[in-house]
């Protein structure tokens, strides 16, 4: 119709708003990436408890790396004193020997090798027989190491060996020394007497175990092997 005024699609219009869209920059919207979920009070509940058989479990060990690392537990499993500190063999001078038949003795004669020592008198009571039994009998209990062990008899007065004790004594080094300087040396454990125990030099003279009166033979033993173990890297027999 003439006068009418209207478009089609496709027309000049339509293009104008096209080109206008067209125009237009285009924008993206970023949404923040969701939250992630916290562990429910079930989930927490089973961490716990798995964190404490952990801890459970993991304790003993603990326990004992404190005990032997702060603590330092002073126990022991030898069954003589050990003397701290060491005690060495006095010179001449401080400890006078002399052999049976008088004669001097210089004391560092006596080192090279571990000593098991007994103090008594000459006369030799009932005490001071066993303790010398004991003590053969003790170097042969060590086998093939007995060689490493000097059985030592020191005499603290003027009175002769009985004659029947001698057969025994056989291999062993008796000497004499006065009692005061043995003491000095030797000390004994307070209220016990010098001959109530075994003394124990090491080879280098130094005194320095003292096994408990009475004397208990399988104990001592003992001590003696693991010694001797522990000194095989540097100890031999003989001197």
């Amino acid at each position: 119709m003439s006068g009418s005024n209207f478009s089609t699609p496709g027309s000049a219009g339509s293009a104008r708003s096209a080109d206008a869209a067209a125009a237009e920059p285009l924008s993206f919207a970023v949404h923040s990436l969701p939250t992630p979920m916290l562990p429910s009070a079930q989930v927490r509940h089973g961490r716990l408890k798995m964190l404490l058989v952990l801890l459970v479990c993991a304790a003993p060990v603990i326990a004992s790396y404190v005990t032997y690392y702060v603590i330092r537990p002073q126990g022991r499993t030898n069954h003589g004193l050990l003397i701290q500190p060491q005690r060495p063999l006095p010179a001449s001078a401080d400890l006078p020997l002399t052999d049976l038949q008088g004669a001097d003795v210089a004391p560092a004669t006596l080192e090279g090798q571990w000593l098991l020592v007994v103090v008594a008198g000459g006369g030799c009571d009932t005490l001071c027989e066993r303790q010398l039994y004991l003590q053969r009998q003790l170097r042969e209990s060590l086998g093939k190491n007995k060689d490493r062990l000097d059985r030592v008899w020191l005499i603290d007065d003027e009175a002769a060996p009985r004659a029947e004790l001698l057969p025994a004594l056989q291999g062993a080094t008796v000497l004499r020394a006065p009692a005061a300087a043995l003491g000095r040396w030797l000390e004994p454990a307070a209220g016990q007497f010098q001959g109530a125990h075994f003394y124990l030099v090491d080879p280098r003279g130094n005194y320095m175990m003292r096994f408990p009166a009475p004397s208990e033979p399988e104990r001592i033993k003992r001590d003696l092997e693991k010694l001797m173990r522990a000194a095989s890297g540097w100890d031999e027999p003989g001197r």
